[in-house]
């Protein structure tokens, strides 16, 4: 190619030279969710209020770069409606590239078919592998027997890897599509994280036990009496545990190892994690029950020495009056030493419209793992 083709634009093209890059988008599939670009530009921040596009009309957006940005070699990007549990995908629902652009002025025509809500639909072949472990699984510390599962990542079978485990509670509202209450369809936003590089991890679901649900996991005496929390965490940490790492592929170490749950599940959880810091290094509490010990004294995290931890902590605002409250009550307390504050991560999630239910532990349980397990990941997003 000569010279004189390297230099010939066309008329929009030369009016766009005086403005910078401009990018204009269409959507076939719209609705009110704010659009974004997240790119190599902004180390990929989903909800990065200087990338967002405006709104024009029904299924058009645009986007200015200001005069000052500084181009990368290559501009490499992707729209999202705040979260990468609502990017963009294909017509058929599909994972789509990233984009690239070697543009620094003109305008960049882009088309979005349709977005996804809530990291759905899934890819029926991305599934976890839901393996049942025991129907009875011995829990010598309680002289009880519990069902216990595995998910596994869709490949596990055919593959060599060694996977990050998360324990979880009250197995049966995280993908029994029968619960009475609704479940988390951890399966299905596993299937979806798959494809994005951060669903590659083993979850361990343990069945609450019915009636004894909130005496098993009340840690103490506490407004709700005494409970047997004690010799739950045990049989998690020294009986499951070890079972699970001797049969499974799993990266045993503590800074792959989490521990997490809702309500009353992410108070054991919370406990689980406080009192045995040399096997887990990342908590996921949801909605905790912390009602029930309302002075928060904590009073032994002023003796351990704590270890690098990860805390994702999530409320919702329309869970109780004082759901909020105690949650930052607690990050408080959970900070208040110094050393604490070197050692631990804690990311507070607080959705105002949240209530106490599993369709709102479902829009987070992503989220959640992504910074618990992935957040450090770098490349295709």
């Amino acid at each position: 190619m000569d010279f004189e083709e390297n230099t010939v634009v066309t008329d929009k093209e030369q009016e766009g030279k005086k403005d910078g890059l401009s990018i204009l988008l269409t959507t076939d599939e719209d609705d009110t969710r704010p659009v974004y670009l997240s790119g190599n530009f902004n180390n990929w921040a989903t909800q990065d209020r200087r990338y967002l596009l405006q709104k024009v009309s029904n299924g058009k957006y645009s986007f200015r770069f200001p005069d000052d940005f500084i181009f990368p070699n290559e501009l490499i990007y992707k729209f999202t409606k705040g979260d990468w549990s609502e990017v963009e995908i294909d017509k058929y629902g599909n994972k789509t590239p990233n984009r690239i652009s070697n543009k620094t002025f003109g305008i960049q025509e882009e088309h979005v078919p349709k977005w996804r809500k809530n990291w759905l639909p899934y890819r029926p072949s991305q599934l976890p592998k839901v393996h049942l472990i025991s129907e009875e699984f011995e829990i010598p510390q309680l002289n009880k027997t519990r069902k216990v599962w595995a998910l596994l990542p869709y490949d596990y079978e055919t593959s060599a890897e060694h996977y990050p485990v998360l324990y979880l509670q009250d197995a049966q509202n995280l993908f029994n599509e029968n619960a009475p209450f609704g479940n988390w369809q951890i399966d299905k936003k596993l299937a979806v994280m798959s494809d994005y590089g951060i669903g590659k991890i083993i979850i361990i679901a343990i069945e609450h036990a019915e009636k004894e649900r909130v005496l098993e996991y009340n840690f103490g005496k506490t407004l709700l009496g005494q409970g047997e929390g004690k010799k739950y965490i045990r049989f998690i940490a020294d009986t499951l545990k070890p079972f699970v790492d001797k049969n499974f592929r799993t990266k045993s170490e503590r800074e792959y190892t989490g521990i997490g749950g809702s309500s009353m599940g992410g108070l054991v959880s919370i406990f689980s994690g406080l009192i045995y810091p040399e096997v887990y290094g990342k908590l996921m509490i949801f909605s905790p029950s912390l009602w029930v010990i309302p002075k928060i004294k904590f009073s032994f995290l002023d003796f351990f020495e704590p270890m690098d931890t990860k805390v994702y902590l999530y409320a919702g605002g329309d869970e109780s009056g004082t759901m909020i409250r105690h949650v930052k009550k607690f990050k408080k307390r959970l900070l208040k030493r110094e050393s604490n504050r070197e050692r631990m991560k804690v990311k507070l999630s607080i959705n105002m419209e949240g209530k106490h239910s599993e369709t709102y532990w479902s829009d987070e349980f992503p989220k959640a793992i992504e910074w618990l397990f992935f957040s450090n990941k770098e490349g295709d997003i």
